[in-house]
This record gives C-alpha cells, structure tokens and sequence, in this order.
C-alpha cells in the first residue's frame, strides 16, 4: 500500500468478542492489512470489551436506549460519531445484535459488512445454527455480507459450510460454525482491501 495508512476497522459487538479477536491477531501478525481502529459495544458488560481492553485498542460502550432490536436516534448518532471521529473506513459487525437504520448506513456507504451463522439466503435472523438443526439439514455454515436495511439479505461476499453431524447439539454446532467465522472474516476482509473495494481514507 505504499505510504498509504492502513484501512482502518471499526468493530461493533454485543458479545464475547471472539471475531474481534481472532481479526485484531491477524492484524498484529501480519495476516490482515488493517487495523482495528475502535470497538463499540451496546452493552456494558459485553466480552468484546474486555477482550479491546487486553489489545489496549480504544473502546465504547454506547447506551441502546430504550428499543430491544435498534439503536434509538441518540444511541445511533453517537455510534455514528465515534466512527467518524476514529477515521474509521469499513465497519465490521461481530455479533452485534441491534439492526443498523438508513441513517447509520448512509454515514457508512456501501462499508458495512456482517457475518451470519448460515449460508444465507437460508436461516436468517436469530440463532442460525438451531434453525438449521431444527430443519435437519446435513450442510450449514456461515456468510460474510453487505448489510443493507434488511435483515441478512445484503450482497453476499464470501460463504464457508460446516458440516451438521450426528448428534450435534445447537452448542456443538455453533461452537463449529464460529471457527469457521473466524477464518472466513479475516481472509474476507483482506480479499475485499486486496481488491480495491475498501479503500483508505484520508
């Protein structure tokens, strides 16, 4: 990239933080060309903060407000802001469980991605991995996308399948499908600046 800085990520989680994770290690070793330039979490006492604690990278937690599923315009605009501030160029959604709104993507066109626990179309909305089960489907997986104003049905990037074994349990099967999202993110996000279609900024 010459003297180019590096993309630089902004990560969103509302859990244990184990993408952000495995995407910070890449970045440190060389294996992904970024860096995660700030971790946002609606929830307080969420892993991924302990976890932005540990790589020393700068943290927030943002108050949800009052609604179960979305940002409220105030939480929305601060998470807005703090990207901003943070000069982030691609927002990376791990297992931030609130739906972003038109406002929050137009801030961020075309540069919000998420990992789903299924190979969408299939399965989307909560716990995947126990649709899958439930249906009794030999293959599942997992799916790196766009995010538009749906709920999983942005432009797929890259998908990776998981075999469903005899005797899975819905913990078994998950356990197995968040491996592969780890893989599966970071060779995404490195395909996807090695390609041009992230860029940094300025």
């Amino acid at each position: 990239m010459g003297g180019e800085r590096k993309i630089r990520l902004g990560v969103l989680g509302s859990g244990k933080g184990s993408n952000y994770e495995s995407i910070t290690q890449a970045c440190r070793d060389g294996r992904l060309p970024a860096e995660v330039a700030v971790v946002v979490s609606d929830r307080a006492d969420a892993g991924i903060l302990r976890h932005a604690a540990n790589f020393d990278t700068p943290a927030r937690f943002i108050e949800p407000g009052s609604f179960r599923t979305k940002l409220d315009e105030a939480a929305e605009s601060a998470c807005v802001r703090t990207l901003v501030e943070a000069r982030v160029d691609l927002v990376v959604l791990a297992g931030f469980m609130r739906i972003l709104k038109g406002t929050f993507l137009a801030a961020f066109p075309g540069r919000v991605i998420n990992i789903h626990p299924a190979l969408l179309p299939a399965f989307p909305g909560l716990a995947a991995w126990k649709q899958a089960l439930d249906h009794g489907v030999k293959v599942t997986g997992c799916t790196v996308h766009w995010v538009d104003q749906g709920i999983d049905t942005g432009r797929i990037i890259a998908q990776q399948a998981v075999p469903v074994l005899e005797g899975d349990t819905p913990e078994t099967l998950h356990e197995r499908i968040q491996q592969a999202e780890r893989t599966l993110y970071q060779q995404s996000i490195a395909e996807l600046i090695l390609k041009g279609r992230v860029k940094p900024g300025v």
